[in-house]
C-alpha cells in the first residue's frame, strides 16, 4: 500500500511518516518547501521520498497525485496559525489552504479511488456548554476564521468522497514544530510563575500516539467522522501546565486565571473542547494512551536546551 502524506514538515505529518515506515508501508511525504524542512532527527521521515507541493495549486496536485497513484492520502497540511488567520490580509490565504487545498486533494483522491484521511479540529464547534462533542454532531458554529476554514475542508471531503476518515483533534503537541508544551517550558526558564487559563476544557493530543491510530484506520474501511485525543479525562490548560512542569521536574508556580482575566486573543477560543471518543472503540480502534503518560514520554525525549 502506498500512502501520500501532506504536511510532513509539521508535527503530525512527521510522525505519520515515521509510523508508516516502521510498519513497512511505502510512504511519500510532501510539503510546500523545496526539500524536507522538519527536524533532522535521523528517523525514517528524513529518508523517505519527498515531493514539494503547493496544495492550493489544483493542477499541480492533480499532476503529482495522478503520477504517484497512492492508495491512501493522509492530509495533515493546514494553516494552523489561529490568531494570524484573523488578519484581513490573511483570510483568503487561510481559506485557500484549509478549504481550497483540501478540495484539490479530495478531487484527486476521487479520481484515484483512494482513501483519504483529513485532520480537523474541535474549532469547528462553538465551544459552548459542557457536554462532549459527538463526532457525528453537525451543529457547526466556528468561532474564528481557522475553525470556519477547517469546517469548509471537512465539507469538501465529505461532499466529494465516500472513502474518507475525518479525524478531529485538539491541543496538539509533537516533536517536530512549536506547541504549547515547548512554549511553557521556554517560559519557565525566565519566570518563577506563570498565569494559565483554567476555564477552557479539553484533552491534549500527542502526535506520536495519533499517528499510530491513523495508520490503524487506513488499514480498515470503517469510514466516517472520529474524534481522537489522548485518554485520561478532560482538563484545563492550567491542569495541563501543572503536569508539564511536574514531568519536567520544574518548580515554576502556575496561577489559574479565567480567559477574561488573561485577556482576549485576536481569535476567540472555545471554552468547551471536550471531544467524545467512544466511536473509536465501538469500531475496534485502540484508544490513545493517557495524556499524562504522553506528556512524560514526550518531555523525556525533548532536548530541553534547544526548545
Amino acid at each position: 500500500m502506498k500512502i501520500f502524506v501532506t504536511g510532513v514538515s509539521g508535527q503530525l505529518g512527521h510522525d505519520v511518516m515515521n509510523e508508516l515506515t516502521a510498519r513497512g508501508y511505502e510512504g511519500v511525504g510532501s510539503d510546500i518547501a523545496p526539500a524536507y524542512a522538519g527536524v533532522q532527527d535521523g528517523t525514517a521521515v528524513t529518508k523517505a521520498p519527498y515531493v514539494s507541493l503547493d496544495i492550493t495549486d489544483a493542477e499541480a496536485v492533480d499532476k503529482t497525485l495522478l503520477e504517484l497513484k497512492p492508495d491512501v492520502i493522509i492530509h495533515c497540511a493546514a494553516w494552523t496559525a489561529v490568531d494570524m488567520a484573523e488578519d484581513d490580509d490573511k483570510v483568503s490565504k487561510v481559506r485557500a489552504v484549509n478549504a481550497g487545498g483540501t478540495q484539490n486533494i479530495a478531487n484527486a483522491a476521487k479520481k484515484l479511488d483512494a482513501k483519504m484521511v483529513y485532520i480537523s479540529t474541535d474549532y469547528v464547534f462553538d465551544g459552548q456548554g459542557t457536554k462532549p462533542w459527538d463526532p457525528d454532531c453537525n451543529d457547526y458554529k466556528p468561532l474564528n476564521v481557522y475553525g470556519q476554514t477547517k469546517l469548509e475542508g471537512e465539507l469538501a471531503v465529505a461532499n466529494t468522497l465516500k472513502k474518507y476518515f475525518i479525524v478531529r483533534i485538539a491541543w496538539v503537541f509533537g516533536k517536530n514544530g512549536r506547541n504549547f508544551i515547548k512554549t511553557m517550558l521556554k517560559v519557565a526558564k525566565n519566570h518563577d510563575e506563570v498565569k494559565v487559563v483554567n476555564d477552557q476544557i479539553g484533552t491534549p493530543t500527542y502526535t506520536f500516539d495519533l499517528a499510530r491510530l491513523l495508520v490503524d484506520m487506513i488499514e480498515t474501511d470503517k469510514y466516517g467522522y472520529y474524534h481522537a485525543t489522548n485518554e485520561g479525562g478532560y482538563i484545563s490548560w492550567y491542569d495541563f501546565t501543572k503536569e508539564i512542569y511536574k514531568a519536567a521536574g520544574l518548580k515554576t508556580k502556575v496561577i489559574p486565571v479565567t480567559t477574561a482575566e488573561y485577556g482576549l486573543s485576536k481569535a476567540a477560543r472555545p471554552f468547551n473542547s471536550r471531544l467524545e471518543k467512544k466511536k473509536l472503540t465501538e469500531n475496534g480502534f485502540k484508544p490513545l494512551p493517557d495524556w499524562r503518560d504522553a506528556v512524560a514520554r514526550y518531555i523525556k525525549e525533548l532536548d530541553m536546551n534547544n526548545l
